[in-house]
């Protein structure tokens, strides 16, 4: 059975059980409860280290725990490096993680292969990719016996038919199964090639208005403008994992999304003048 090994453990989140379980326990507990009125098909999480991310990705994980738990979670996954130009998933076998092993739906993975919709069964996609990586020890601690099957999601217009496609099949299959976005937001500094307003308090402010349009576009449930956004203003490094799990979530019968925060990872650790900093956001759809 083919395994994938974690990549960016001890660097991104702890490598060791007992002290990622702890950082776990740590973020949901301080996530400020969102209970939502119908069961929540989706959501957006960011994916840096811990340290910056995970206050925000866990306010959405929390939210998924606090309800029925999933049989599947389907993660579509932002492309962070070349080669990657069509949805490849990652079909069978298992990711460990510090806390134990998650197992692919094998299942789920064969019908979307019988579905002719362009999506690659390619595990080399997700060698070296990060944003699907870090959000499993937390699904691995909420939904111990869940399955996944992780999806990288290039910015393209065939995303928004992968989501469908997804939930199509999961309807067919009567799967109950949730899907999660990984995306980071603005990468805005000289570091990252994108400063129209120069730092200091005026690049953060450029930087927030930037994110606003793409979050507003997120929780409207307009995946096509939310791929003509991201590739106009770069303020989201996984548009197609945004737009693949609105797609999901709106085929699924979710009709609303909710911004449940919001923040910066200069504003996470300040270190002096705002210069070089990545935006974070955190959505669900029921």
């Amino acid at each position: 059975m083919p395994v994938r090994n974690p990549v960016v453990a001890g660097r991104f989140y702890p490598a060791q059980e007992r002290a990622c379980r702890e950082e776990v326990e740590k973020y949901l507990r301080q996530a400020k409860p969102f209970v939502a009125e119908r069961y929540i098909q989706g959501g957006l999480v960011p994916h840096a280290g811990w340290t910056f991310s995970a206050p925000t990705a866990g306010r959405v994980l929390a939210a998924l725990g606090a309800q029925e738990a999933p049989e599947t979670v389907v993660l579509f996954g932002a492309v962070h490096s070349w080669g990657v130009d069509r949805p490849s998933m990652y079909g069978s076998g298992a990711w460990r993680t510090p806390l134990g092993e998650l197992l692919i739906d094998e299942e789920l993975a064969d019908k979307l292969r019988q579905t002719n919709s362009g999506l690659l069964d390619r595990p080399e996609a997700h060698a070296g990719e990060h944003s699907i990586e870090v959000q499993l020890p937390f699904i691995k601690y909420l939904f111990p016996d869940a399955c996944i099957l992780p999806i990288s999601t290039p910015p393209l217009p065939s995303a928004v038919t992968l989501g469908q496609t997804v939930a199509r099949v999961v309807q067919e299959l009567d799967r109950r199964v949730v899907a999660l976005g990984s995306s980071d937001l603005t990468h805005y500094g000289p570091q990252y090639g994108l400063a129209p307003a120069g730092v200091g308090e005026p690049g953060l402010e450029w930087a927030k208005q930037n994110d606003a349009r793409v979050l507003d576009l997120a929780t409207r449930m307009l995946p096509e403008d939310v791929l003509e956004e991201a590739h106009a203003h770069h303020n989201a490094c996984g548009a197609g994992a945004i737009a693949a799990t609105i797609a999901f979530a709106a085929a699924r019968g979710a009709t609303e999304g909710v911004l449940l925060h919001y923040t910066t990872s200069h504003e996470v650790m300040p270190m002096g003048r705002p210069t070089d900093f990545v935006g974070y956001g955190a959505v669900v759809y029921f």
